[in-house]
Protein backbone atom coordinates (compact mmCIF):
# COMPACT_ATOMS: atom_id res chain seq x y z
CA UNK A 1 0.00 0.00 0.00
CA UNK A 2 1.61 3.25 -1.24
CA UNK A 3 0.56 6.33 0.79
CA UNK A 4 0.89 9.82 -1.21
CA UNK A 5 2.91 12.72 0.06
CA UNK A 6 -0.37 14.76 1.63
CA UNK A 7 -1.35 11.38 3.43
CA UNK A 8 2.08 11.20 5.38
CA UNK A 9 1.67 14.81 6.32
CA UNK A 10 -1.68 14.46 7.95
CA UNK A 11 -0.34 10.94 9.72
CA UNK A 12 2.20 13.57 11.21
CA UNK A 13 0.15 16.39 12.18
CA UNK A 14 -1.82 13.31 13.60
CA UNK A 15 1.02 12.22 15.43
CA UNK A 16 1.76 15.32 16.83
CA UNK A 17 -1.34 16.53 17.71
CA UNK A 18 -1.66 12.77 19.80
CA UNK A 19 1.78 13.81 21.76
CA UNK A 20 1.18 17.28 22.62
CA UNK A 21 -2.67 16.45 23.82
CA UNK A 22 -1.05 13.61 26.23
CA UNK A 23 2.26 15.83 27.29
CA UNK A 24 0.23 18.85 28.16
CA UNK A 25 -2.69 16.49 29.90
CA UNK A 26 -0.03 14.30 31.72
CA UNK A 27 -0.47 17.13 34.68
CA UNK A 28 -4.20 17.66 34.68
CA UNK A 29 -4.54 13.39 35.56
CA UNK A 30 -3.68 12.59 38.65
CA UNK A 31 -6.07 13.88 41.58
CA UNK A 32 -4.16 15.34 43.64
CA UNK A 33 -0.43 17.70 43.89
CA UNK A 34 2.42 16.02 41.99
CA UNK A 35 4.95 15.79 45.72
CA UNK A 36 8.10 17.82 44.55
CA UNK A 37 11.00 18.51 46.53
CA UNK A 38 11.21 21.98 48.64
CA UNK A 39 14.13 22.75 46.18
CA UNK A 40 13.06 21.87 43.12
CA UNK A 41 9.58 24.07 43.24
CA UNK A 42 11.80 27.35 44.39
CA UNK A 43 13.94 26.49 41.27
CA UNK A 44 10.53 26.54 39.45
CA UNK A 45 9.53 30.01 41.01
CA UNK A 46 12.57 31.38 39.08
CA UNK A 47 11.35 29.81 35.41
CA UNK A 48 9.15 32.51 34.02
CA UNK A 49 12.18 34.84 34.62
CA UNK A 50 14.74 32.88 32.97
CA UNK A 51 12.94 32.30 30.28
CA UNK A 52 12.23 35.76 29.34
CA UNK A 53 16.17 36.41 29.84
CA UNK A 54 17.05 33.47 27.38
CA UNK A 55 14.91 35.00 25.11
CA UNK A 56 16.30 38.89 25.70
CA UNK A 57 19.82 39.15 26.72
CA UNK A 58 20.95 37.71 22.94
CA UNK A 59 18.86 40.24 21.52
CA UNK A 60 19.79 43.33 23.27
CA UNK A 61 23.73 42.27 23.35
CA UNK A 62 24.25 40.80 19.57
CA UNK A 63 23.43 42.28 16.51
CA UNK A 64 23.75 39.83 13.45
CA UNK A 65 25.53 37.21 15.78
CA UNK A 66 28.29 39.49 16.88
CA UNK A 67 28.58 41.47 20.35
CA UNK A 68 27.88 45.43 20.03
CA UNK A 69 30.88 47.08 19.00
CA UNK A 70 29.53 50.64 19.57
CA UNK A 71 27.50 51.50 22.90
CA UNK A 72 25.26 54.25 21.52
CA UNK A 73 22.61 51.57 20.57
CA UNK A 74 19.12 52.58 22.06
CA UNK A 75 18.55 48.90 23.14
CA UNK A 76 21.49 49.79 26.05
CA UNK A 77 19.36 52.81 26.94
CA UNK A 78 16.47 50.59 27.40
CA UNK A 79 17.77 47.96 29.46
CA UNK A 80 19.57 50.82 31.47
CA UNK A 81 16.31 52.60 32.06
CA UNK A 82 14.39 49.32 32.94
CA UNK A 83 17.41 48.43 35.41
CA UNK A 84 16.88 50.99 36.89
CA UNK A 85 12.84 51.09 36.97
CA UNK A 86 13.68 47.57 38.69
CA UNK A 87 15.71 48.73 41.38
CA UNK A 88 13.71 51.42 42.68
CA UNK A 89 10.06 49.38 41.96
CA UNK A 90 10.99 45.80 42.79
CA UNK A 91 8.92 43.03 41.91
CA UNK A 92 7.05 44.78 38.97
CA UNK A 93 7.73 43.02 36.06
CA UNK A 94 4.96 44.46 34.07
CA UNK A 95 6.12 48.12 34.80
CA UNK A 96 9.93 46.64 34.10
CA UNK A 97 8.90 45.74 30.30
CA UNK A 98 6.81 48.78 29.73
CA UNK A 99 9.57 51.42 30.86
CA UNK A 100 12.00 49.40 28.89
CA UNK A 101 9.71 49.05 25.54
CA UNK A 102 8.81 52.74 25.99
CA UNK A 103 12.21 53.80 25.93
CA UNK A 104 13.66 52.11 23.32
CA UNK A 105 10.47 52.85 21.14
CA UNK A 106 11.38 56.57 21.84
CA UNK A 107 14.73 56.57 21.17
CA UNK A 108 14.25 54.88 17.92
CA UNK A 109 11.21 56.10 16.47
CA UNK A 110 11.62 59.61 18.39
CA UNK A 111 14.94 60.20 18.17
CA UNK A 112 15.78 58.14 14.98
CA UNK A 113 18.93 56.12 16.84
CA UNK A 114 19.88 52.57 15.82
Amino acid sequence: MHLGHEAYVWLAVGALVVVTVLTRSFFLLPDSEPKLPGWLWRGLRHAPVAALLAMVVPDVFLSNGRLLADWHDARLFAVGAALAYYLVRRNDVAGTILVGTGTLMLLRLGFGWP
